[in-house]
């Protein structure tokens, strides 16, 4: 069974997502979508494939995974003696654009907005 290691910028996203969700939403709130995130990739210790791989869904080559939890994407790579979280974002961040830096924005909005 692999360890979980989060990248500090995994960690920190975290940390303000729970303190964004308890401003906005209150405390228990908070709590119950930090459980479901953190137990969805505590659950990544039993069946470590559990995310589909990125570059088989996307255009890119690289070996992350990722894991789809309320409302945000947990990106992670399976090494040799731990999973590694990567990162997560909502689901209205442009990972494409944060991670690779692929811009997913249509010609047609970027035309529109000039």
């Amino acid at each position: 069974m692999k360890k979980i290691m989060y990248t500090p910028d995994a960690a920190d996203k975290l940390r303000e997502l729970k303190r964004a969700i308890s401003q906005e939403y209150g405390t228990d709130t908070a709590k119950k979508i930090i459980r479901s995130i953190t137990d969805a990739i505590k659950g990544l210790s039993d069946y470590e494939e559990k995310g589909p791989e990125v570059s088989k869904i996307f255009d890119v080559i690289t070996d992350y995974r990722y894991l789809f939890v309320s409302r945000n994407y947990v990106f992670y790579r399976i090494e040799d003696k731990y999973i590694r979280i990567i990162n997560l974002y909502h689901e209205k961040e442009d990972f494409m654009w944060q991670l690779f830096g692929i811009d997913t924005t249509p010609k047609e909005t970027i035309d529109y907005w000039d």
